[in-house]
């Protein structure tokens, strides 16, 4: 059985260089007072020797793990976590930071413990992010360092936070429909008491305010975010003596269930029905048939503006913290037909 290989020490770079540990140390953290020559011998001994600094040594030494906490309810579990995370873990990477994540399924007693190792390792930074936008109420420990509030916010605002603009992308998605010529627009919302609920609801009467189409809630229902939502009040928009001729649909497994519906009443998209979905959920907006027009959650930019925000050393944490909201930018595919100006 081969044995391990032997762990390359600062020493072995030393004796490859014919120079002592204490000049390695200080090629190592850029100090200016080593020569071209020696530096050029000691960079070609770590590259043969392929040394590696010992982190824990480094950390002790400068008190700067380079590391960020990134601590989820549930969204490491979710369809959306990916491109969440992936923004968060591609900047953290480009500015040789780690992320440590931890998934605590909304265990308000593990997202304590979580905090408190965060806190013992000394992390430079909390990410706190939620599977869905909502008002928070954190452990007082996140106070003692910065924190980074990530689809969610607290009652109080006095931590940062980045979230969808949920009503901008309402508006959007009702005033693209609006342009294509439609002005019996439904809108099938998700639960009522959801913040993402409200926020589209406010964009798509804003819309049909803005273009001066009645606002009564005649063709407005609230369901959940799934496809039974869809399905069912497809039915029922559809037996109104003056259908929709197009539907915005909360989510995109909302639209899912409206697709399946207006199938099983020989209606098709977007020829009888235009639909636009919300999130872009890729799995199912670009695998639905016709694909599905949808406005896109930017998880991945608000995984980035996260850590890019911590980065910056957050000069206004204590005095002004952002409340940044993200626009959600509309993937056109082929589920939306012009009808013409009215």
């Amino acid at each position: 059985m081969k044995s391990l290989r032997k762990r390359v020490t600062i020493q072995d770079v030393a004796d490859r260089a014919s120079v002592g540990v204490g000049t390695v140390s200080r090629v190592l953290n850029g100090h200016p007072k080593v020569s071209d020559n020696t530096r050029q011998r000691i960079e070609a001994a770590i590259a043969e020797l392929e040394y590696h600094p010992h982190f824990a040594a480094r950390h002790m030494r400068t008190a700067n793990s380079q590391t960020f906490g990134f601590i989820t309810d549930q969204i490491a579990t979710t369809p959306f976590a990916v491109k969440l995370i992936q923004g968060a873990q591609d900047t953290a990477f480009q500015n040789d930071m780690l992320l440590l994540i931890i998934n605590t399924e909304g265990n308000p007693a593990l997202e304590a413990e979580a905090i408190r190792l965060m806190l013992e390792r000394h992390v430079e930074g909390i990410i706190y992010a939620t599977m869905y936008p909502r008002i928070v109420d954190l452990p007082a420990a996140v106070h003692q360092m910065p924190t980074m509030l990530l689809d969610c916010m607290t009652a109080d605002r006095r931590l940062p936070s980045v979230v969808p603009d949920e009503a901008g992308g309402g508006f959007c998605a009702t005033e693209t429909l609006i342009k294509h010529g439609h002005e019996r627009i439904a809108f099938i919302n998700l639960r009522e008491d959801s913040i993402a609920a409200e926020g589209r609801l406010r964009g798509y009467r804003a819309a049909l305010s803005q273009y001066d189409l009645p606002i009564g809630n005649r063709y407005l229902r609230h369901g959940n975010d799934w496809a039974d939502s869809g399905y069912q009040y497809a039915y029922e928009l559809m037996q109104l003596d003056a259908p929709p001729t197009a539907i915005f649909c909360g989510t995109d497994r909302i639209a899912m269930g409206v697709y399946d519906a207006l199938k099983e009443m020989k209606l098709c998209v977007p020829d009888d029905v235009s639909v636009i979905g919300f999130d872009n959920q890729e799995v199912i907006a670009a695998y639905l048939r016709p694909p599905l027009s949808t406005m896109e959650v930017p998880y991945y930019e608000m995984g980035r503006f996260a850590v890019d925000y911590l980065l910056a050393g957050n000069s206004e944490y204590n005095r002004d913290p952002v409340q940044k909201k993200m626009r959600c930018p509309f993937i056109e595919r082929e589920s939306v037909m012009d009808i013409g100006l009215a």
